[in-house]
Parts: C-alpha cells; sequence; structure tokens
C-alpha cells in the first residue's frame, strides 16, 4: 500500500476484464477504456463506474482518441486502461496502456496524491508497455502525442483501424 491507498478488490477484476479475451465472448461487450479514481474518503482506489467504454460504444465513432480524451475529468485526477488496438508495418497489435490523467485544472494536492499512488497502481496491472501521462491538454491535443507513445508513425500504421 502506497501514502496509505489500498487498491480495492473490483479494480483487479476489471484489469482481467480488460485484458483477457475469452473464447465465444461477445467482443462488442469487452472493456475498451476503463476509468479509476481515488475514493471520496481517499483510502482507496476504485473503478469510475460511470467512465467505462465498451467495444460497443466506440462503434462509427470517427475519433476513438477524442473521445477517449473527451471522459476524463477536466478539473480532476484519473488513472485509466484503455485497450488500444493499432497496427505497425509488421502486423496487428493490441496493447493496454496505462494513463495517468493530471490534468493542469485539478488541484495540487491531487496531483500529488495521484502521482504518489501510480507506481503502486501499476504495480497491480502486469503486463503494461505503453503509458501516456497528460499533464496539460497540450498531451492530448490531438493523436499523434499518443501515436508517438507507441512508437511514432514510422511504426504506427493504423489506430483503431483508422489510417494515420
Amino acid at each position: 500500500m502506497a501514502s496509505g491507498i489500498a487498491v480495492h478488490d473490483d479494480l483487479l477484476l476489471t484489469f482481467d476484464k480488460i485484458r483477457v479475451r475469452l473464447p465465444g465472448a461477445d467482443k462488442q461487450e469487452q472493456l475498451k477504456l476503463v476509468l479509476f479514481k481515488i475514493s471520496d474518503d481517499g483510502k482507496c482506489i476504485i473503478v469510475d463506474e460511470d467512465k467505462c467504454l465498451k467495444v460497443k460504444d466506440l462503434n462509427g465513432e470517427e475519433d476513438v482518441f477524442r473521445k477517449i480524451v473527451n471522459m476524463m475529468p477536466t478539473d480532476d485526477c484519473r488513472y485509466a486502461l484503455y485497450d488500444c488496438s493499432w497496427e505497425s508495418k509488421d502486423s496487428p497489435k493490441e496493447d493496454l496502456v496505462f494513463i495517468m490523467w493530471a490534468p493542469e485544472h485539478s488541484t495540487i494536492k491531487k496531483k500529488m496524491k495521484y502521482a504518489s499512488s501510480k507506481q503502486y497502481i501499476k504495480a497491480k496491472f502486469q503486463g503494461l508497455k505503453f503509458e501516456w501521462q497528460v499533464n496539460d491538454m497540450s498531451d492530448a491535443k490531438d493523436s499523434s502525442v499518443f501515436i508517438d507513445k507507441l512508437g511514432g508513425r514510422g511504426v504506427v500504421k493504423k489506430l483503431e483501424g483508422k489510417a494515420v
């Protein structure tokens, strides 16, 4: 436990739901984005139940990146897991991306609390390859900033089925 904050059991169950593909499961029901927050009492990291997206929620979405950014609060911090589908010149890929969202309009106290707990929550999510930290809107202005985290335009050819 870091900074006196525990991880709620639902967090690990949700992590399993987003990373495990069960045979015969409906792909449209798979989790695509899950947000986590520190509970109101400041003692536990919990799933932000109102801020989850499934694959079906992104059907027909022209700009998945913008949809994800718009799910984030403008004045509060969050952690998130994003099940990113992308293609390199060699092959299609699916990777979980850990997002640390600490926007400029959040309080210093909240930013410090989230920053001090970040390594603890990341350690609970085994196998993460990528991390995207957003501290102000220039870090989330368009998908190019995110594509750079995956290796840049020289590596990434498609993001969520759309050419980059």
